[in-house]
């Protein structure tokens, strides 16, 4: 008998397996560069600099789930996981749309959920997802479970397509997020995927 949401909801928790010593490891191996930024009131970069480190992540999580979501499969995984929330590689998607909508929190859950079912690249979306809020730990956590995962992962794309901004997210695709059932779990928003958002999935993907 197929399980429901809610028994997949539970082996979507992170679990706290990352120790002290593995913070100190990631401050000397992949933060020595950012912790300056994250750790001691990171600012927006003005006009005309660098971007921060925050800006970085924001950029590369955006840029991979444009990418995503204009994959030639995107439909086929978005149809996969409305049949069955089991599906990883839909989940990887799903979370893309819904990062893309400026839906982080239920995003959040659906690449936990298909990083736990041993997806590398929902991995290294969490990843740039905790960076991007400056929460190392947790970024440490998912930078290592990605390469433990699979070492072929889909990383940022090194020309990305020209994305909306954050704050102004394509109103046709946010639109048909909102028109999607959510629940609240633990104060969070949870959106379940369905036909028809896969079945609009290359129109929507246009408008980003």
């Amino acid at each position: 008998m197929p399980r429901s949401f809610d028994e997949y909801l539970d082996q979507a928790a992170l679990p706290d397996t990352v120790t002290d010593a593995d913070l100190d490891a990631l401050k000397q191996e992949i933060v020595r560069d950012v912790t300056a930024t994250l750790m001691f009131g990171a600012r927006p970069a003005p006009e005309g600099c660098y971007p921060t480190a925050l800006d970085g992540a924001e950029a590369a999580l955006t840029a991979l789930s444009t990418e995503l979501i204009h994959s030639t499969d995107a439909a086929g995984c978005l149809a996969r996981i409305a049949d069955a929330p089991s599906d990883a590689d839909g989940a990887l998607h799903f979370g893309c749309v819904l990062n893309l909508a400026q839906e982080p929190d239920s995003a959040l859950w659906w690449w936990q959920f298909a990083a736990g079912a041993g997806n590398a690249t929902a991995a290294y979306c969490l990843h740039l997802f905790h960076l991007l809020r400056g929460e190392l730990r947790d970024a440490d956590h998912w930078v290592h479970q990605a390469l433990d995962l699979d070492s072929d992962i889909h990383l940022t794309p090194t020309t990305p397509r020209p994305a909306h901004r954050p704050e102004h997210p394509a109103v046709a695709l946010r639109q048909a997020v909102e028109r999607l059932k959510v629940e609240e779990l633990a104060g969070a928003p949870f959106h379940h995927p369905d036909h028809r958002l896969a079945d609009q999935i290359e129109e929507l993907a246009d408008a980003c």
